[in-house]
């Protein structure tokens, strides 16, 4: 893997996948400020990589990740800290914005700053054993960094307020049929199925997945007659790729297309 930053987070090439790595395992995972802007970075390089067809985001060792590091949060309150209130959304939104799609494998434990730190993703793979949660009315707060923001755009109002205003675990299961993760699945096998998860997507046209993604995006910003503007205006932009005619002749060739992102 090579490391990122400060080295506190890692990326691992494979082929068209790049697999985005918390490396901070002695903690949990935990996140700091400067492993959080470590993630910034790492997305942003692989954002700008075009051979990079989809991006993991994984916890290196057992936990995926244990939330905001406890330490530094009972140091945040302190009444003359200093406080980098701007780095975890600014984290959340380069995730959201990566062209690529993302998916997270959230394995054992994903509470608070974790669970916020997945909803940003385009898929999310889960262990039947995970705890995940936002437990933020338990300590006094709330969350803050599009909890209760994204969260309703996912799983409907009502079902957000529960999750947010009850600060409980979700069970994976329930968290599965309300559309929050895409599967659940036995632990152990977590990060290896987010991966061949992210390789299904590779197989597609690079060019169209990310048009895709950003009309995705932005259908709930727009009224719908602007988003079907927007729509159309993100696909003629493909009309003279080579990947959009290979689609087509290899599909009337009854062969395997070979997409270049070109």
């Amino acid at each position: 893997m090579e490391s990122v930053g400060s080295g506190l987070a890692a990326i691992d090439w494979n082929g068209t996948r790049a697999d985005v790595y918390l490396s901070r395992p002695d903690k949990r995972n935990a996140m700091t400020v400067p492993l959080m802007r470590d993630l910034i970075e790492a997305f942003e390089t692989v954002d700008a990589d075009d051979d990079v067809r989809a991006v993991t985001l994984l916890g290196e060792g057992p936990v995926f990740c244990a939330g905001m590091d406890l330490e530094m949060m009972r140091d945040r309150v302190e009444p003359d800290a200093e406080i980098d209130r701007d780095v975890f959304p600014e984290v959340l939104e380069t995730i959201e914005t990566t062209r690529q799609p993302v998916v997270a494998g959230i394995k054992r434990a994903a509470p608070a700053g974790a669970f916020e730190l997945t909803l940003p993703c385009d898929f999310r793979v889960i262990g039947r054993e995970a705890k995940y949660g936002l437990l933020e009315v338990q300590l006094g707060t709330f969350p803050h960094a599009g909890g209760t923001q994204r969260l309703p755009r996912l799983v409907g109002l009502s079902k957000a307020k529960e999750i947010v205003l009850t600060g409980e675990f979700v069970d994976p299961e329930d968290a599965a049929e309300m559309g929050l993760v895409h599967e659940v699945v036995d632990a152990g096998t977590v990060d290896e199925r987010a991966k061949a998860f992210a390789d299904d997507l590779c197989e597609n046209a690079p060019l169209g997945l990310r048009q895709a993604k950003q009309a995705l995006n932005a259908a709930l910003e727009m009224p719908l007659e602007r988003g079907l503007e927007y729509e159309r205006q993100l696909a003629y932009e493909l009309d003279d790729t080579r990947d959009y005619r290979e689609g087509f002749e290899a599909r009337l060739e009854d062969r395997e297309p070979e997409f270049r992102g070109e």
